[in-house]
């Protein structure tokens, strides 16, 4: 008796424990995927950067008043390491560390990145890495994919990065082992470390653009929106210029921005040139005190903008789109303005950074 009671009293405290830990770590969803793991604070399995950007003050949120739980997003998470790990061996199921280096096993969740590749494909400039036979594995490795332990509000968190991938990490000069924009290259030795790599060698953003917030909570798909990467924004972040996107939302005709660093998977060997980005057709226009149309709308068509444009907010111009029942496209007729957030710590060029950008370089 004594022996089936000790067997109860482990069982119990085992199942009790485990419901403590499934608890203790934050999950929406009532399952909890595997006894308690650092994996469990990762932004892979909590979905928090999504969250936390919608919650902020200045967040679509403010325009909703939905609250985040109430919508479909709180479900893009990794539920499992099966979802990763998985395959089928015959009728049984086993795990694979193979798997994780499929690209389609990333580009199943990572949408953005797989039109970025087909897009960029179609064009004859696809990210020189993945020309070069990288899969997603090779730089993001088990820091990116399962976490360090700590739970991060966003990707770019300043104090918990959810990201350990970087440029340098790989591209150092051979003979002093110093990050490459160290050496005596022009263009990097008159940048240093006030760019960004990504500022000069992501070809373009892939923009899911004018995400219809109506239409996505009708359908439960996220899919109302118009891929695009014609264009590239210029915008500070951690205290460089960095590559950037835009997205715009659409909600009961309520218009909204937000403007970000994103590093788009479009890498080129060669650097842009000079004058890609100082005194560009964008940087002449804002000096003449004209607007920029990022995305403009001619004629029953988007037409977006060619090249590169620095973030100054009030000198860009967005068009905003309502979807109407026979699927198309047509401009939003409410005049007001749109909302303006700057998600994910990025912020607008300053006068002297687009004075610099005026500048005759030549």
């Amino acid at each position: 008796m004594k022996r089936i009671g000790g067997k109860v009293l482990v069982i119990t405290f085992t199942l009790a424990l485990f419901v403590v830990m499934c608890r203790a770590s934050g999950a929406s969803e009532p399952e909890c995927p595997c006894l308690w793991s650092f994996f469990n604070q990762s932004l892979h399995f909590t979905g928090n950067g999504m969250r936390y950007w919608y919650e902020e003050p200045n967040g679509f949120m403010s325009i909703t008043n939905i609250p985040y739980n109430n919508l479909d997003c709180k479900n893009c998470h990794v539920k499992s390491c099966d979802e990763c790990h998985a395959i089928q061996d015959g009728p049984a199921m086993k795990f694979s560390e193979r798997k994780t280096k499929d690209m389609k096993t990333c580009t199943k969740c990572h949408t953005r990145e797989a039109l970025t590749f087909k897009f960029s494909k179609a064009v004859g400039k696809l990210d020189v890495h993945i020309a070069s036979g990288f899969v997603c594995a090779d730089c993001h490795s088990q820091c990116d994919v399962h976490g360090d332990g700590r739970l991060k509000p966003s990707m770019r968190h300043p104090f918990t990065k959810g990201v350990c991938a970087s440029c340098k990490g790989c591209h150092v000069d051979q003979n002093t082992g110093s990050p490459v924009f160290e050496t005596d290259t022009p263009s990097h030795s008159v940048h240093g470390d006030k760019l960004h790599c990504s500022a000069c060698h992501v070809g373009s953003t892939m923009a899911c653009y004018n995400c219809h917030f109506d239409s996505a909570l009708k359908t439960g798909k996220m899919g109302n929106f118009i891929p695009m990467n014609d264009w590239l924004l210029l915008i500070n972040y951690d205290g460089q210029v960095t590559s950037g996107s835009a997205m715009t939302l659409v909600y009961q005709d309520k218009k909204f921005i937000a403007y970000c660093p994103y590093f788009t998977h479009s890498i080129t060997a060669q650097g842009r040139s000079c004058n890609q980005c100082h005194q560009n057709k964008a940087v002449r226009e804002m000096a003449k005190g004209n607007e920029v149309p990022v995305v403009d709308f001619k004629d029953g068509k988007i037409v977006p903008w060619q090249g590169v444009v620095p973030v100054v907010p009030d000198k860009l111009q967005w068009v905003y789109l309502n979807k109407t029942a026979e699927k198309e496209w047509v401009p939003v007729k409410d005049g007001k303005e749109a909302k303006v957030q700057f998600a994910a710590y990025g912020k607008p060029l300053t006068k002297e950074q687009f004075e610099k950008l005026a500048m005759d370089v030549k």
